[in-house]
Order: C-alpha cells, then sequence, then structure tokens
C-alpha cells in the first residue's frame, strides 16, 4: 500500500522508491528487535530495485570538454572543476571540503588526497592523476588552504547544462557524472581492476562497485576478445 501511494500520489520513480523503502524496513527491524512488533509486514514483501543505464562521459566527449576555452568566468570555472572529479571520482561534498591539507606526498612520492568519505566515512586515498594536478595548479592561492573555486550544487548542477549545450555534449550533465566518467572512462575501459576502483571510489565493499558497473566491464571483455581473436587467427 505504502508503494502504491509513492508511485500514485506522489508520483515518485522507482529509484527513489527503493530507496525510501529501505529506510522504511531498518525502522520496522528496529520495532522488531525491541519487541514493538511481533511480525515482521515486510515478510512476504520484494522491494524493486531500479538499475539505470549508467551515464558517464565518453573518451572523446571527456577530452572535447577539457580543451574547450570559455570566455565566462563561472563557465570556465565548473568546467575546470568537473574534470578534475573526471579524474579523482569526488563526489561533490568531497570536492567543496577539499582543502591543501588533504593533498600530501605519498609512499610513491606522487601527491595523493587522503581524506574521509562522507557517505560511507571510509578514508579514501586517491593518487592525483597529471590532468587534476594541472588544475589545482590553476586555481592554487597562496597562504589558503582552499584549493577550488566555492560553488553551491545547484548552481554547479545549472552551470553544466549550459555547459554542455555550449559544448555539444547531448548527455544531461550532473557533478555525479564526473564520478562515474572517473569509474568508468578513466579507470575500467584503461584496464584497472575493480578491486583497485573500488577502493578508489570509496565504496564500503566490492560488491557495490560489480553492481553498478559489470556491464561496463563486459564491454571492456569484448573489446579484448575481439583484440585476442586477431592475434590467434
Amino acid at each position: 500500500d505504502l508503494e502504491y501511494y509513492w508511485k500514485t500520489e506522489k508520483k515518485l520513480r522507482q529509484a527513489t522508491i527503493y530507496r525510501s523503502m529501505q529506510r522504511v524496513k531498518k525502522i520496522i527491524q528496529f520495532a522488531i528487535d525491541e519487541n514493538y512488533l511481533q511480525k515482521n509486514p515486510f515478510s512476504l514483501y520484494k522491494n524493486k530495485k531500479y538499475k539505470g543505464a549508467i551515464v558517464y562521459l565518453t573518451n572523446a566527449e571527456l577530452k572535447k570538454l577539457m580543451h574547450h576555452q570559455f570566455i565566462q568566468k563561472r563557465l570556465e570555472q565548473v568546467k575546470d572543476m568537473f574534470v578534475f572529479c573526471c579524474y579523482t571520482g569526488l563526489a561533490y561534498q568531497e570536492m567543496s571540503s577539499l582543502r591543501r591539507h588533504h593533498i600530501s606526498k605519498g609512499f610513491d612520492n606522487n601527491l595523493w588526497i587522503n581524506m574521509i568519505r562522507q557517505k560511507t566515512e571510509q578514508p579514501i586515498a586517491i593518487p592525483l592523476l597529471p590532468q587534476a594536478e594541472v588544475i589545482l595548479d590553476k586555481y592554487k592561492q597562496v597562504d589558503s588552504e582552499v584549493v577550488l573555486p566555492n560553488i553551491s550544487n545547484q548552481k554547479f548542477n545549472s552551470y553544466l547544462k549550459e555547459i554542455a549545450a555550449l559544448v555539444g555534449i547531448e548527455k544531461k550533465l550532473t557533478h555525479h557524472i564526473a564520478r562515474k566518467t572517473f569509474a568508468t572512462t578513466v579507470l575500467l575501459l584503461n584496464g584497472v581492476s575493480m578491486e583497485v576502483v573500488s577502493e578508489l571510489l570509496g565504496h564500503s565493499k566490492v560488491t557495490v562497485t560489480q553492481e553498478h558497473y559489470a556491464k561496463v566491464v563486459k564491454s571492456k571483455v569484448s573489446e579484448e576478445i575481439r583484440k585476442l581473436t586477431n592475434i590467434i587467427k
């Protein structure tokens, strides 16, 4: 009944219903554990998970965006920050709270980002790729902990729509697409293992990464098999 209400009255999408129902089930489980309820009303209910297609920038689209110069400062800044996240995988909150003390030389003498991922409260360590380093250098401020311009999430995504239209990218750009681009175009499609991708994204379990990016891996496997077929002919 609750699912029906959300669908018909609230017009919620299946993905939203799934997440909301998960939260309700946690409350119900707590009530059962505390003996407020004797029976689990969800015992015969199956929560339908929605799996949408992963939207990310292809290598060609990413390069096209990187090399586009915007006259308007706000668009140039948002483009740079988006590209920075395409090469680091940082979520919006992590990007906006990134400070100079989060960046230091690692065991390999290269720069790394070390911080706590807010969603999972787990530590993450991300090596700074050259493309991300260039952007940090561009916005470096002397005697300041701030490393990137400050902009709200709402404005960020609003400006991304303008950027996509001007560059000619026919995808609905949001900040989260940068994170997906990092996982797919930058990592998985360049042969980085699922375990390493999971670690860099700060996922609590590798199964979370596999669940989201299994289809991407299949396309990579298909590509490698085609190469193998040509070799062993």
